[in-house]
This record gives C-alpha cells, structure tokens and sequence, in this order.
C-alpha cells in the first residue's frame, strides 16, 4: 500500500468526516439561540422555510414540498411538524381537492417569531467573529459539492 493510500483512509482526511464534525459545532453553537426560540434545529430549518414561503409563496405549500426542500422523509418531518401546530407556530390544513395533500401555513405567532431570530441571528454571528466573506465562499463551495453529488444519484 502507498502512502498516499494510507493516509486516505486517516479520519481527518475524510471529508464527510470534516462535514459531519462541522455540522454538530455549528448546530451547537446555534443552541443557546434556538433554546430562546423555544425550537430544535430541525424546527428551525422548517421555520425558516415556511419564513421563505411567506415572502414567496411556492404553488403548493405543502408537507411534501417542504420535506423535498429540507431533504427529510414525511416520517421524520410529520412529528416536527405535529410540534410546532401544538406550539401554535404553524397550521396544517388537508387539502378538499386531494386528501392526502396537506397544506402548511404560518400562524400569526410563526410569524412574530421572525422578527425575534433576526438579533439572536446577528448576534450569534458577531459573537462567532466568523468572517462573513469566507462563510459566503463556504457556502458557495458547498452548494456546487452538493450540487455535484445529486446529479450521481
């Protein structure tokens, strides 16, 4: 075995290691902010869609259009979602066109909520001294590896 083949399979060169290890610091240092907010952090991504919807509004807004956004299976999705109806932040409505559709909706609190994240946001980042410049880059970087391992699949 060669060196370069040795040291490909060290855990610090694997780059889903690096991703997955990245993914839990960022979430947790989202936790002081979401414990705030009363939210986990899968509530809050579908919070942040539902925020995006109400600005603008996709044709179907529906438990399967946010689970497609969020990449989660209705499994995963369904019992988030039942918590944040009995937090009174969301509305699920069936559709009378076809039952099995299920239509999502901000509550007037959902919406409230917003403007609370927007500081807590603001200040989570300057509290980080995360270069804004390199974050935007980051994402860039990560959207086209996402991007690129789609299209393989």
């Amino acid at each position: 075995m060669n060196e370069l083949s040795a040291d490909s399979l060290k855990l610090d060169s694997q780059l889903c290691f690096k991703l997955y290890a990245a993914s839990r610091a960022v979430i947790r240092a989202y936790k002081p902010m979401l414990d705030q907010l009363g939210l986990t952090y899968p509530q809050y991504l579908a919070m942040l869609v539902l925020w995006e919807w109400q600005d603008s509004p996709p044709e179907q807004p529906t438990v399967k259009a946010l689970g497609e956004r969020l990449a989660l299976d209705s499994g995963t999705l369904t019992p988030l979602l039942k918590r944040l109806e009995q937090m009174a932040l969301v509305q699920r409505q069936r559709s009378a066109r076809d039952e099995r559709e299920v239509h999502l909706s901000l509550s007037g609190a959902g919406s409230v909520l917003r403007e609370q994240v927007v500081p807590l946001k603001a200040r989570l980042l300057c509290d980080s001294g995360v270069d804004l410049d390199r974050l935007s880059e980051l994402r860039s970087g990560l959207d086209q590896l996402l991007g690129q391992i789609k299209a393989l699949s």
